[in-house]
This record gives structure tokens, C-alpha cells and sequence, in this order.
């Protein structure tokens, strides 16, 4: 018996309970793997109260990604006490996720844990990290470096923000950071932001569609009205990674900051994300997130808190990086 954190639906309402369960209630896959930590992803805050139809059956049990080590598997990749990653694949959604003290799902989807990171710094950075590195990624694939000026990060003191913010900054690059929460300015500084932009600087939409070049790349996730303003202000030749749509999935836009700034806007998808790119990221996130820093961005929580915690980073009152000790809850 395993405990995990059981998702119903009785009409149009969702309602949590941590019950018992047996592997046999598991559902298909080829690896078994004990989970020892998850954490709250904005999705995980969706799935939760029941928004945005992610989950299709009931009972459900959440949790987009997970950390842990292999009990069982037929999988060829994958044995007996493997320490392993998972994020995306929908798991979470619609296959069980992490949000139980055990989890079956398809080796294919997971990915070995790199050397010099463990299950709770991997959830640490969890899948809001993960993709932070991909839109990291995409940035250079695309020409940044840190000598053509500086990066935006809207939304910065969320997870994606707060992960990306201390990757760019240990890699050389002038951060410029944008929230709503004036209690947030300090944790801010202290994962690498130098230039606080308040919220409401770009939360309008512009008159015009192209206004005074800023920003030389930015990893964007609000979208909505935000995106709109940031691909009017960009530089000549820079990118945006369009990584979240926390402020909205509507874009209110012209095509005139592609046509006469050769602006990029680049998609940043971690859910169904090619396995080499995975084991890449995961790589890098080893060698270019400091680690004393990520430990300034974590909260702890057990499976008990969920219900609420939920509730709060749906109302943008969660700050950086929530980790579910699973196995202790």
C-alpha cells in the first residue's frame, strides 16, 4: 500500500483526498518507480481544481513531473534502483502522476537523473526549470549572447522566471526581471535580476506597433498583453521564447516587429519535447544553474498542502520553486 493524493469529480466539482492504493490500481507501464519528490507546476494548479479540461477520467492522480528511483521495469533502459527524472508527456493530465507515493509509467518518457543533481534538486527545478533551459536553449540556438544586451523575464519571480533568471545570470547576462509583487524585488536580486521592471509597464497594450528597441532576447511567461508589448520593444534580430500564458492566451499583435526587426518568437514546448533534447537540458541545468541559488528559490510541502497550494499559485501567490516531499508525506 502507497499513499497518493486521489483526484474526484461528482458533477462539476473536483475535491482531493490522500487515500491508500495497491500497484495493481496502477495505471499501464513498464517501469514502477518509488517517487520520492514532485513539486507544483502552474498545470499542477489547473489539474487540481478541476480547469481547463487537462484531466478526462476520474479518480486521477496529479503531478506533472516526478523524481525517484526505479522499483521494477521490463523497459531495456532502465533497472532495479535507476535514479530517474519525469516531466511532460502529459503525464499529470492524462496518464497518473507524481502526486503518489508510487507511479507506473512508459521508460520511454523517463530520463536517467544526471550525476551531481538529486531527486530533490531535480524537482526543485521540475518542469517550470526544465523548460526555463529549453527557452535558455532556444535563445542561443537563435544568436543570443550576453555582449548584444539585455534579457527580459516576464513573470520572474514564478517558477519559470526565478529558474531562468539564475541561469542567464551565471552565464554573463544583464537580467532584467518583471512582476507585479513588490515583496518579491529582493528574492529577485538575489537570483541574478539587476533591472526590476513593474508589471504594469508592459501590461498595456502599445499604440504602436513597433516602440524603442530594449531587450536583445526575452523568456516570456505571461503572454497575452505582455508578449504583445515585449515583441514591439525588441531589439533588431532578437528572440523571445514563448514559454507560459499566465496573463492571458489571447496575442493582440502586428506582424511589423517580424517584417522590419526580423523578431523571432520562438514556441517552448516541454511536454512532448524529443528525449535527446531532454537528457541536453537536464545536462546543462547541472552545469549552468547554481545550485545555492536554487536552493533560495524552494518551499517544501507534503501531499496534505496541495489542495491549497493549488488555489494560491493559480492567484500568483506562490513564489519560485514549491517541492512535494512525497515520500515523506
Amino acid at each position: 500500500m502507497f499513499k497518493a493524493l486521489v483526484l474526484s469529480k461528482t458533477d462539476d466539482a473536483v475535491t482531493s483526498e490522500i487515500q491508500e492504493l495497491t500497484v495493481d490500481q496502477l495505471p499501464e507501464g513498464d517501469v514502477v518507480v518509488n517517487v520520492d519528490y514532485s513539486t507544483l507546476n502552474y498545470k499542477d494548479g489547473l489539474v487540481l481544481n478541476g480547469l481547463g479540461g487537462l484531466v478526462r477520467d476520474y479518480p486521477h492522480v496529479g503531478g506533472v513531473d516526478f523524481a525517484g528511483t526505479v522499483e521494477s521495469s521490463s523497459h531495456a533502459d532502465f533497472k532495479e534502483g535507476d535514479r530517474v527524472v519525469l516531466t511532460g508527456w502529459r503525464v499529470g493530465e492524462v496518464h497518473w502522476g507524481g502526486y503518489g507515493q508510487k507511479a507506473r509509467v512508459s521508460g520511454d518518457w523517463l530520463v536517467h537523473l544526471p550525476e551531481g543533481l538529486d531527486a530533490r534538486q531535480a524537482m526543485a527545478v521540475g518542469t517550470a526549470g526544465f523548460t526555463s533551459m529549453l527557452g535558455v536553449m532556444a535563445l542561443e540556438d537563435h544568436g543570443l549572447t550576453p555582449e548584444k544586451g539585455e534579457v527580459l523575464i516576464t513573470g520572474a519571480a514564478g517558477g519559470v522566471g526565478s529558474v531562468a533568471a539564475a541561469i542567464l545570470a551565471k552565464l554573463g547576462y544583464d537580467v532584467a526581471g518583471s512582476t507585479g509583487r513588490e515583496d518579491t524585488h529582493e528574492y529577485l536580486r538575489e537570483m541574478g535580476v539587476k533591472n526590476i521592471i513593474g508589471r504594469e509597464e508592459l501590461s498595456e497594450v502599445s499604440k504602436r506597433p513597433l516602440e524603442k528597441e530594449r531587450w536583445a532576447g526575452c523568456i516570456d511567461a505571461v503572454g497575452g498583453t505582455t508578449l504583445s508589448r515585449v515583441l514591439a520593444q525588441m531589439k533588431y534580430g532578437g528572440s523571445v521564447a514563448a514559454i507560459g500564458l499566465a496573463g492571458g492566451n489571447k496575442l493582440d499583435a502586428t506582424v511589423i516587429p517580424f517584417l522590419l526587426r526580423g523578431v523571432n518568437l520562438l514556441g517552448i514546448d516541454s511536454v512532448m519535447c524529443p528525449k535527446a533534447r531532454r537528457i541536453d537540458a537536464w545536462n546543462r541545468i547541472v552545469t549552468d544553474l547554481p545550485m545555492e541559488k536554487l536552493d533560495g528559490m524552494i518551499s517544501e510541502a507534503k501531499l496534505q498542502d496541495l489542495s491549497q497550494l493549488g488555489k494560491d499559485i493559480l492567484a500568483g501567490q506562490v513564489r519560485g520553486r514549491v517541492v512535494v516531499d512525497v515520500a515523506g508525506s
